[in-house]
């Protein structure tokens, strides 16, 4: 590469960096992998090296399908050869300008991305497939360096910043902002449009938990997000089967004979599809908004409506608990399997499904709650290793009837479970299922 690159001199603590841009092309072509550069041990070299995950592979995939592709600036490391600043002197309006320039590289210089390995492995990946790409540009930001213990030490701890400080997007922006995701549009949709999730029936947090202090809100967003997860996990496994499915496999995943849910919510479906998905939600929440306790919950208009629901007392309704609306989500989407005779998604009654639940005992300072989610002493939740046994209550209960839908392994685990939480020391041989929970 002998070529000026148009650049902005900056200067920040003791690092003199350079802002500009670089081709695909020229990334594929002059950025090499970190090699020596930072530790004269081949075997830390070679730890870097391996800390390269198969990440880049969906950097890849991001480049090729999507049409708003973007990256953030790479940083850049350079030495060697004979990199040259060349300054420009503009003056606009009066005000003179020192800061603008090119960046000259003679082509022997050595660079090595500091920050950003995985864009620049994903980006070659892309060339290898798509030789188009060349030509478009991504920021980088250069930086110089030096080979002596000095100089690496210097652009160790530059790494070692820049790494340890990046943090992954929030869940929670990622329901408020992603626009590929089927779960998050869906989410959102919700929370700006049905009545069990408007206006304060939502808490915004990073957590899932809800504030004690909180006396308004349904549940919180992640929940809501993982609670449509849940439907839509259900509702993908009929949409595979159509010819939708087909195409969009064969527009994003080529290479690929089938994917999953994760897979899928990387690019945007059909607009047919996301509505479609919409509606099933609407017509799953619609159902679940008829059940008499949170019925009673919406058409509460005064400035504590959950303060029956969820206490410090009693505990309240298991369903306006994170720890309780998620396993019953995924408890009525397993009922709803249990229909033999579904052929297609449209056919699901969820207000059929609903019913069937209607008639449990929600009410955590009882049973089966009682020192499965609630403990009575402390006037706490019980958050670990119960979720599944939580999910299989739910069943348990809503087939009554016919318990033996569950199966028999599903049924063994509720008695063993149960026992182990409620501190049962006698002989498990000796008592039923249903003695047991009563």
């Amino acid at each position: 590469m002998n070529k000026k690159i148009p650049v902005i001199k900056s200067i920040i603590g003791n690092w003199t960096y350079y802002t500009g841009v670089l081709s695909f092309e020229d990334i594929s072509n002059y950025v090499s992998p970190i090699n020596d550069e930072l530790h004269k041990s081949k075997s830390l070299s070679d730890a870097i090296q391996r800390s390269i995950t198969d990440n880049y592979l969906s950097i890849k995939e991001y480049i090729l399908n999507q049409d708003e592709r973007f990256f953030n600036a790479i940083v850049l490391a350079v030495y060697d050869g004979n990199p040259n600043w060349i300054e420009v002197e503009l003056e606009i309006e009066g005000e003179e300008f020192y800061d603008i320039g090119f960046l000259s590289l003679s082509g022997e210089e050595k660079i090595f991305p500091v920050d950003g390995q995985h864009r620049v492995a994903g980006i070659k990946a892309s060339l290898n497939e798509n030789l188009g790409l060349k030509n478009e540009k991504v920021p980088v930001i250069f930086i110089g360096h030096k080979k002596t213990d000095e100089g690496m030490q210097k652009t160790r701890r530059l790494f070692s910043t820049l790494n340890r400080y990046a943090k992954p997007v929030s869940p929670k922006d990622i329901v408020a902002l992603d626009e590929d995701d089927i779960v998050a549009i869906t989410t959102r949709f919700l929370v700006e449009n049905h009545f069990l999730f408007e206006k304060e029936r939502i808490v915004f947090s990073l957590q899932k938990a809800i504030n004690t202090s909180n006396k308004k809100a349904f549940t919180s967003l992640i929940t809501l997000s993982d609670c449509v997860n849940e439907l839509f996990k259900y509702y993908f496994t009929y949409y595979k089967k159509t010819d939708d499915f087909k195409d969009y496999l064969s527009k994003y995943f080529p290479n690929k004979n089938s994917i999953g849910v994760k897979d899928f919510k990387r690019f945007r479906p059909s607009d047919i599809l996301i509505e479609d998905f919409t509606n099933f939600t609407i017509k799953y929440w619609d159902a679940v908004s008829s059940l008499e306790d949170i019925t009673n919950y919406i058409k509460n208009l005064s400035e504590e409506p959950t303060l029956e629901y969820r206490n410090q007392e009693k505990g309240g309704n298991i369903l306006f608990r994170p720890i309780g609306i998620l396993p019953f989500v995924q408890a009525t989407i397993s009922d709803a399997k249990l229909y033999e005779d579904i052929e297609n998604i449209t056919d699901i009654n969820f207000q059929e499904v609903i019913d069937g639940f209607k008639d449990i005992n929600f009410y955590l300072n009882s049973k089966p709650w009682i020192h499965i989610v609630w403990d009575p002493n402390t006037q706490t939740m019980k958050t670990t290793g119960n979720r599944k046994l939580i999910k299989l209550l739910f069943l348990y209960y809503a087939n009554l009837d016919n318990p033996e839908r569950l199966g028999k392994k599903d049924l063994e685990y509720i008695k063993i479970n149960y026992a182990s939480f409620i501190g049962f020391d006698d002989d498990l041989e000796q008592i039923t299922l249903e003695e047991l929970l009563s």
